[in-house]
């Protein structure tokens, strides 16, 4: 296998001194899935690094970057040693944007970045060599971690940008120095960090001051706070694409029609008709769907080749995936359908998996209840600011709930909205995700459709986990 990193090349990176020659094919910050060939990142976060290096170099890692010689470790074992190991790290990172010659589009957006850097992915990879972040690595020390990964012979790279406090999105991004960047939506996410909604849009907008000269922007137009986005495209001299519904838009949604798990997605691009299946039910899927091939289009692609591609695509686990759950290894009429959305939450993705709920058809006349039922179990929403309470109960007035039987709540501020809904929805409320697991199970039938979702702190993956233990894996129908 090709070295990513030789020790003479990190040494000139970063600045620091190896203890050895080496070459290490990959980069890991983790010694649970490290594998061997890794150049092992001693960083301090919850534990300390270095505390680990010892178990990396026995796992096979090629070397681990350190400040100090870890206790345990011999003084002739494989180093690279560094004033500061985050800091070496993002000297990586800039290291290997710089010799590669790859086409580097930057996600940011208060919902969709991953599963639209997933889509990315999908779409790139039939263009050419591809480098993406893993799961959701998009903060301080998970995008210098993508770039340092990135093979020197890339075509094209994803990286993904989040943040949690004014101020993170800006220094990311001059790292990255994405062509295109492109920014998902803006929402009332991470509110207790910032004021209000404009606050959030001027922080998201900050992905765009690290653009290459002629870079474009790939913006949503449709909201309240575009004008802020485009506003800010525009004083940097960025190229601007528009995707949304609205006629201004250059990739125009006009229709998204949920059938089952699936999206039949028409479309304009520039006038020309565009007509699409996604895998996965969802108009959100749909709109970022468009943003994706408007970064392709900014990239040079085929937009039609592109859009080919989106349908090898389907969502990340906890993002909206669907799967069918047998349970019963005989009667293959009995199943439980999961929409598993656990990861994340904030009013805009809980409106929009609710809205997948409710186009999605249960089955009747195969379980103890005849008639099979949609049902919700909700967690909290975390990090809304003073409004919490009030966006949670704003939830029992959501439109799609018409459709969904029963409501089963987890978390303080879920009970918020609990109490809002007619008592005909009312499920069950628990304080905790952990009660919730253990009841999950005698509160559904066969032929329901099962959505669980909330903030990834409300801790309603283990709903998803005790749900997948009824049954097993099934095909659907699509």
């Amino acid at each position: 296998m090709t070295a990513l990193w030789t020790s003479a090349d990190a040494a000139a990176a970063t600045g620091g001194r190896a203890t050895a020659d080496w070459q290490a094919t990959g980069v890991s910050i983790d010694t649970r899935t490290l594998r061997p060939g890794d150049l092992f990142v001693a960083l301090k976060d919850i534990r300390d690094g270095h505390d680990f290096v010892a178990q990396a170099l026995e796992k096979g890692a090629a070397a681990a970057l350190v400040s100090r010689l870890p206790e345990g470790v011999s003084g002739d074992a494989p180093l690279l040693i560094v004033e500061d190991v985050l800091k070496a790290l993002e000297a990586l990172g800039a290291a290997a944007r710089a010799r590669t010659q790859a086409r580097v589009v930057a996600v940011t957006g208060s919902v969709g970045k991953t599963s639209t850097k997933e889509m990315l992915r999908a779409v790139l990879s039939g263009q050419g060599r591809t480098h993406a972040a893993e799961a959701s690595y998009n903060n301080q020390w998970g995008v210098p971690l993508t770039l340092a990964r990135m093979p020197r012979d890339t075509d094209f790279a994803v990286i993904e940008i989040g943040m949690n406090h004014p101020g993170e999105i800006a220094p990311l991004a001059r790292l990255a120095r994405p062509h295109v960047a492109m920014i998902t939506t803006v929402a009332a996410a991470h509110l207790a960090a910032f004021d209000d909604l404009a606050g959030i849009a001027r922080e998201k907008a900050t992905i765009l001051e690290g653009l290459e000269p002629g870079g474009a922007a790939v913006l949503l137009g449709d909201l309240e706070v575009s004008p802020i986005l485009i506003e800010k495209a525009r004083g940097l001299a960025a190229k601007i694409a528009l995707f949304g519904a609205g006629k201004g838009s250059d990739f125009r949604l006009l229709s998204a029609d949920l059938k089952g798990g699936t999206t039949v997605v028409r479309a304009e691009a520039a006038g020309r008709p565009l007509l699409f299946k996604i895998r996965a039910a969802g108009r959100h899927f749909a709109m970022n769907a468009l943003g994706v091939l408007a970064v392709a289009e900014a990239l040079g692609l085929d937009a039609a080749v592109a859009a080919c591609d989106l349908g090898e695509w389907h969502p990340p686990a906890g993002r909206g995936q669907r799967e069918r759950l047998a349970l019963d290894i005989v009667d293959e009429r009995l199943f439980i359908d999961l929409i598993d959305d656990a990861f994340n939450a904030n009013p805009t993705s809980m409106t929009a998996a609710l809205e997948v709920l409710a186009a999605t058809e249960p089955a009747d006349d195969v379980g103890r209840i005849a008639h099979g039922r949609r049902i919700a179990v909700l967690g909290d929403m975390l990090e809304l600011g003073r409004d919490e309470v009030a966006l949670h109960r704003a939830l029992a007035g959501d439109p799609s709930l018409a459709k969904v039987e029963l409501v089963h709540c987890v978390g303080p501020l879920m009970r918020a909205a609990f109490d809002a809904l007619p008592p005909h929805q009312r499920g069950q409320w628990h304080e905790t995700a952990e009660v919730m697991a253990q009841r999950i199970g005698s509160l559904v039938d066969a032929g329901d459709v099962v959505l669980v979702k909330g903030s990834k702190g409300s801790k309603v993956s283990l709903v998803v986990d005790a749900l997948r233990k009824l049954g097993q894996a099934a095909p659907t129908e699509d």
